[in-house]
């Protein structure tokens, strides 16, 4: 019989994702009876205090694992039994194993935008970065940053609470300065050799750029993490004035490509997982 596997990706009007048929086509090609299903908030009008009943049911029902999106990624840690290194140090997670009645929470975001980044902005100055953003999408951004070799990265959120303790929580793992929370837009991102948006400003439910196009400039490098629209306000800003990009599809495909293998145990095809993605948007 065919290894079976039941996932599912918990998050808030989540529709539109193309995880699960990243997930399920890998499956498929794996030999496995893979099967993915969407847990959305919206439309019950849930929110995160449903996360503990929907982890149970879970459970209940034999999920291998979950993955977790906005706005659960830290919310759910204190529903987990244990977490790996990486979750624990930039303290979110975006997938949730279930093993011998444990809860491990793990973070591939991380990995999965450096891939993306390695892969499309390999030689691209980062002595100074700004960030949009310090949700939990944004903590493993930030630690794949300054993992990459930026050596400056001014945070800027609409609670600066949340991107005080982000900052606090880097300097933690690569020292004091590396990171600190933005305070002024306009001279950070005259100074800035990249930017990176990980707020869902920009996806189709929430339209509009995090940064206004008057603070582009043709020399920045611009990275996203929304991925639907592929195209988001921003990047089409920065594309017309000729800046470098990065495209949300890549941090989407490369954190599924280590989600599949740890609810699978089975080393995905990541090319192979990003021509499929690639061709769900042609």
């Amino acid at each position: 019989m065919k290894p079976r596997i039941l996932a599912g990706l918990i998050g808030s009007g989540i529709q539109a994702s193309r995880t699960p048929a990243l997930h399920e086509q890998e499956g498929d090609a794996q030999g496995l009876r893979y099967l993915y299903r969407l847990i959305d908030l919206a439309p019950p009008h849930l929110d995160i205090n449903a996360l503990p009943d929907l982890l149970h049911a879970a459970e209940l029902m034999h999920f291998t694992g979950l993955n977790i999106t906005y706005p659960c990624k830290q919310a759910i840690l204190p529903l987990l039994d244990e977490l790996s290194d990486e979750a624990r140090g930039i303290g979110a997670v975006n997938t949730v194993l279930f093993k011998e009645g444990k809860r491990i929470g793990h973070n591939t975001d991380c990995l999965g935008f450096a891939e993306g980044f390695r892969r499309n902005l390999n030689d691209v100055a980062r002595q100074r970065a700004v960030q949009m953003g310090a949700g939990g999408a944004g903590a493993a951004v930030a630690h794949a940053l300054l993992a990459e070799g930026v050596q400056h990265l001014s945070i800027f959120d609409v609670d600066i609470n949340r991107a005080r303790d982000l900052v606090d929580n880097l300097a933690q793992r690569f020292g004091g300065g590396r990171a600190q929370v933005g305070s002024h837009l306009e001279s950070a991102m005259a100074e800035a050799d990249g930017l990176v948006n990980t707020t869902p400003m920009g996806m189709a439910k929430l339209p509009g750029t995090p940064v206004p196009p008057a603070l582009l400039r043709a020399e920045l490098w611009v990275a996203e993490i929304v991925y639907f629209p592929l195209e988001t306000e921003l990047l089409r800003d920065a594309r017309a004035l000729g800046c470098r990009t990065l495209d949300g599809g890549n941090m989407a495909v490369f954190q599924a490509v280590k989600a599949f293998e740890l609810f699978s145990g089975k080393v995905p095809d990541a090319d192979r997982m990003l021509a499929h993605f690639q061709s769900m948007n042609s």
